[in-house]
This record gives structure tokens, C-alpha cells and sequence, in this order.
């Protein structure tokens, strides 16, 4: 069994066609399993249209169905690749706010253990346990709203308040400063930032490198003073 997750979009004047084209795709993917003694579960694939909210008002029900054999698929709001929650929208509001149940729920199990071992067991225990989901794929979160991300300093602060077993009228920006921490929003720019130096100094994988391009390499901007530069542009998705 092969439980296949498809995540897809298209503008409405090319929806016929991306529909044939993943057809195609899911056809020739059941032949590839069936070839290797393997069956695609066609009742645990998942189908996603990608789209503002406007857009995705104006396609129609019959228009937003998969067929993939004997079974039609139909459509959610929401899946999980790698992990990660994506909405339709693409608004990460389902994603944020699952990670930050999460990690509330290994807060208030963390908060039993505060008097029994020490900081640097406790700052130990927190990395693993909080920090290692906000941290994962965060850099999906760059350029969103505060509104949106809002949630997951909560997360840091209440992490802190249990680290240093201080209470929630002590001021926390003194304890992230004390406990070495960055604040969300810094950890994204930080992991964004990462990404990039890796891709400008060619320790990245090609699938990242070929992703964008550098400023320079473009004919139209070559004779702008940008061409100098070290910026990159990115295509337009």
C-alpha cells in the first residue's frame, strides 16, 4: 500500500489541463507500483487545489475531483507533507496552530520534572522537545503576518518561564537574553538566511540552486548596476 499525498494548482484557465496532466501522472504511478507488485491506495490519496479564495470560488465541484481508477477523489483544505500542515489558501494558520498545541501539551509534562533536575538538563530537554518544532521547516513561515505567527513566541516565552522556573509575571525578554535564545521571528530570518549562504557558496543540493538565480544572470538586468550585486532573484510561483 502507498499512501500518496497530491498536492497540485493551477490558474482556472489552465484547470482542464492540469487535470490531465496529473492524471497522467497518478496513471502512469500506479503502473510503476503495479510493475513492482505494489498497489497505490487510491482511497488514502489526498487532492489539494492551491488558490486564493476568490479563485477557488469559481472552480466548479465537478471541475475539482480526481479519477483515479474506480475511485474519485475529492478535495480537502488541508494536508501533510513531511510534516508540515498546508492549507489551501496557503495561510499556515493550521500548521502554526497545531504545532503550538504540540508543544504546550510537552510544556505542561515538562513543568512536572522542573524541580527535579537542573537548568542545563531542563535547557536540554526543552531543545528537544519545543525548539526542535518550532524550528522544524520554519523557514515555510518567512514573510507571513505577525498575525499568523503570533503563537509561537507564546510558545518560546512559556519555554523560558519553565527553564528558569520563573513565573509568568517575571519579565521574559531578560530570560531569553539569559538562556542565549532567539526570538521566533530571528529564527526564521536565520534559517532563511542559512539556506542562502549555502546556496551562494555551493553546499546546497541542486534542486535548491536551481530554485533561483543570480541577478547577474539575467540578460535584462546586466547593465543595471544590480548586476553587480550579490542579490538573487526568485521565479514568480
Amino acid at each position: 500500500m502507498i499512501n500518496n499525498c497530491i498536492l497540485t494548482g493551477a490558474l482556472p484557465s489552465e484547470l482542464h489541463r492540469c487535470r490531465h496532466r496529473l492524471s497522467s501522472c497518478v496513471r502512469d504511478l500506479r503502473e510503476w507500483c503495479a510493475s513492482r507488485r505494489l498497489q497505490l491506495n487510491a482511497s488514502k490519496t489526498e487532492l489539494i487545489w492551491f488558490g486564493s479564495r476568490s479563485s477557488l470560488s469559481r472552480l466548479k465541484p465537478e471541475d475539482r475531483t480526481l479519477e483515479i481508477g474506480a475511485t474519485v477523489v475529492k478535495p480537502t483544505d488541508v494536508v501533510r507533507d513531511l510534516g508540515v500542515l498546508f492549507d489551501s489558501e496557503l495561510t499556515m494558520k493550521r500548521h502554526v496552530s497545531k504545532t503550538v498545541s504540540t508543544c504546550f501539551y510537552h510544556l505542561r509534562r515538562l513543568r512536572q520534572l522542573r524541580r527535579h533536575v537542573d537548568i542545563d538538563t531542563m535547557k536540554q530537554l526543552v531543545s528537544a522537545f519545543i525548539f526542535s518544532r518550532l524550528d522544524y521547516c520554519n523557514a515555510v513561515l518567512y514573510g507571513l503576518p505577525q498575525s499568523t505567527i503570533g503563537p509561537l513566541p507564546r510558545v518560546q516565552n512559556a519555554a523560558a518561564w519553565v527553564t528558569l522556573g520563573l513565573s509568568p509575571r517575571d519579565h521574559v525578554r531578560l530570560a531569553l537574553k539569559e538562556l542565549h535564545w532567539l526570538p521566533v521571528a530571528h529564527r526564521i530570518q536565520y534559517k532563511v538566511a542559512l539556506v542562502m549562504f549555502m546556496v551562494h557558496d555551493n553546499r546546497c543540493p541542486i534542486y535548491l540552486s536551481e530554485s533561483v538565480q543570480p541577478v547577474s544572470s539575467n540578460p535584462v538586468c546586466q547593465r543595471l548596476r544590480s548586476a553587480s550585486s550579490l542579490d538573487y532573484t526568485v521565479p514568480r510561483t
